[in-house]
């Protein structure tokens, strides 16, 4: 995620040339460190760059197996079609902060400190805006549009329905049907019917019964694509939840019991908590990072980096940075990632497990 840094003409006062320099550089090293500590849009979105107005993405059904011949006899032909088309149009962010001409004057070398923090929580809060529209986008996915930061948002997956919903589609002339990525069930065992079972137990076999269910969906032939779930991704508010995650995926025997029995999700998932995701009950998304990357599931196009300018205005003698930078998020598929709510939860459109 570079940044451009634009240095203005005509800055004459003696003060903002000196201050021009340590500016840039802190923002061009705040932007190395942020990049290096990554977020959730590095974590759980495949980042791509663009030069276009947006992108869109095409989806087609694979060739089917190869057919017995006679001898001499010619090959039967196959062909691939288009399924679906997904756009993803990129969308304008811009933000500035103001040095005032009084400040320049009064604040002698405090003004350069001063300064400083602001340029620092400038680039923050570009980082900041990437890594919260991509937890916006997935925290919303059982809706089909959302608003962010003054931004209309399309959460729809190529099939036109919500990225999380019970009826997608998938197929095209040859055969086709609807599969489901969002169910309820006895995830924490917080609406367990069976009082003997424990909240570890009841996760460990849901994440069974849901890894099974993203491995067998289907892909536009109705093959199963056959995909391996690896990460978890849980509310920044369960806390509960998460520890209950954590020691399902960080143990090596299997919780609840004396038997010295192997725990069979240990080592298997990447833990995932997306702070700004905040629910009223137990919820968990499953993915599988092969998937989300060969199917171009969770997408971040970066069409304009943080491009950063700065001038002094005429009529007020202030000092202006500015930031501009445009990107688009959206979805190229719904077979990447499911999502689970407990049943203690009443959760219109969502499938039993």
């Amino acid at each position: 995620m570079a940044i451009v840094y634009s240095k203005s003409s005509g800055l004459n006062n003696a003060q903002i040339g000196k201050l021009e320099t340590p500016l840039k550089m802190v923002i061009e090293h705040e932007s190395d460190l942020q990049t290096k500590k990554g977020g959730i849009c590095d974590w759980l979105f495949n980042i791509e760059k663009s030069n276009k107005f947006g992108e869109t993405i095409v989806g087609q059904n694979e060739f089917d197996v190869f057919a017995a011949a006679q001898e001499g006899a010619g090959a039967e032909n196959d062909d691939m079609q288009e399924t679906y088309k997904k756009f993803i149009e990129h969308i304008q962010f811009m933000k500035e902060f103001t040095v005032t001409a009084q400040m320049m004057e009064d604040a002698n070398y405090g003004v350069a400190a001063d300064a400083k923090r602001r340029a620092e929580n400038f680039t923050r809060a570009y980082y900041k805006t990437m890594h919260k529209i991509c937890e916006y986008a997935l925290a919303n996915g059982t809706k089909t549009k959302g608003t962010f930061a003054k931004a209309n948002l399309d959460l729809t997956a190529p099939d036109g329905l919500a990225l999380f919903a019970n009826s997608h589609k998938w197929g095209g002339k040859k055969a086709s049907g609807t599969q489901s990525n969002f169910f309820y069930g006895d995830i924490f065992s917080s609406g367990a019917t069976d009082a003997r079972k424990s909240s570890t137990e009841a996760f460990e076999a849901a994440l069974s019964e849901l890894s099974s269910k993203l491995r067998n969906m289907k892909d536009e032939n109705g093959d199963v694509l056959g995909y391996t779930a690896d990460t978890i991704i849980l509310p920044g508010n369960r806390p509960a939840a998460e520890a209950i995650a954590k020691k399902v995926c960080g143990s090596e025997g299997a919780l609840g019991n004396g038997y010295n029995d192997i725990n069979l999700q240990y080592g298997n998932w990447n833990i995932v908590v997306m702070p700004n995701w905040q629910t009223d009950d137990d919820r968990v998304m499953i993915m599988s990072g092969e998937a989300n990357k060969n199917l171009c599931g969770n997408m971040f196009f970066n069409r304009v980096p943080l491009t950063v300018s700065n001038w002094v205005d005429n009529h007020t003698g202030n000092y202006i940075w500015n930031g501009r930078c445009r990107f688009g998020v959206g979805f190229g598929t719904y077979k990447h990632i499911l999502l689970a709510v407990d049943s203690a939860s009443s959760v219109a459109g969502a499938t039993a497990l």
